[in-house]
């Protein structure tokens, strides 16, 4: 019997608990390699998903350009300027509410509050930004100009519809010393004046005035439209002087010869 046992040993029986055992490492050896496929096509797909991204929108990774560039805070010789009202009186009466400066680089260089004079009937929250508690701790409209007025001295003054600004400081600036967005050439349509806003959207690719105003980005937005266009617009500035000096000269030579003859009558004793 032992002899046919040897001959024939792949009719050799194994043990049922052995049998299932291998049973048993089978199927635990079948998902660990299922694992190991899943681990592999894991970064692939997730890579791929990255690369497509069909729901990204492309302008959130555009900078936006009405941020400064570095932290230099020091008064340049450009300012930009720009205000907030709010009405006093009857509601119709525009009053200064918050003035805002920026350098040239458009980092803020003076941002305050202002009590107006008159008692505030209307904030105009929905344009101006401005609400009753931020007027609270404000200061002084007499300090905030004569602060201003410091400030702007001897600079050249960029803004966005500048003389009502002014008006509402109650104060005055060499118009050779301002740089009006509302009233430069190029940047009118058939001669009429743009607003801020779509000047920032045209030249700019930025939005601005969407809701509440904020006199941090218009005065940003108007220093980096005179930026853009210092070159050109400076040119243009010295050639239109240089035009009324010399209409100033021919209207003097065109003098009548009677007012000169006048002018230098001797004078009786």
């Amino acid at each position: 019997m032992s002899s046919e046992v040897k001959k024939n040993p792949k009719h050799f029986q194994l043990n049922p608990n052995w049998a299932q055992l291998q049973q048993k490492l089978k199927s635990f050896a079948k998902p660990s390699r299922h694992s190991n496929n899943l681990q592999s096509e894991t970064p692939n797909s997730i890579l791929g998903k990255r690369k497509e991204r069909p729901n990204s929108d492309p302008d959130d990774a555009k900078p936006n350009p009405l941020i400064p560039t570095n932290d230099d805070s020091s008064v340049t010789d450009v300012l930009a300027m720009d205000c907030e009202m709010v009405g006093v009186g009857q509601g119709n009466k525009s009053a200064l509410g918050r003035v805002t400066l920026v350098n040239k680089w458009r980092n803020v260089i003076y941002d305050e509050f202002v009590r107006p004079v008159e008692h505030v009937v209307d904030f105009r929250t929905h344009i101006s930004g401005i609400r009753p508690r931020d007027l609270k701790k404000a200061k002084d409209f007499r300090v905030v100009q004569k602060k201003v007025a410091e400030l702007i001295k001897g600079k050249i003054l960029v803004g966005h519809a500048l003389h009502n600004d002014l008006k509402a400081l109650l104060l005055t600036h060499p118009k050779k010393d301002l740089r009006d967005t509302s009233e430069y050439q190029p940047f009118l349509k058939e001669g009429r004046r743009k607003a801020l806003r779509h000047l920032a959207a045209e030249v700019l690719g930025v939005e601005i005035q969407n809701g509440e105003h904020c006199p941090v980005d218009d005065a940003r937005a108007a220093m980096l439209l005179y930026t853009k266009s210092r070159k050109e617009w400076e040119k243009s500035v010295k050639d239109q002087l240089r035009l009324k000096e010399k209409q100033k000269k021919h209207k003097q030579r065109k003098k009548p010869k009677s007012d000169i003859n006048q002018n230098n009558a001797p004078t009786a004793s």
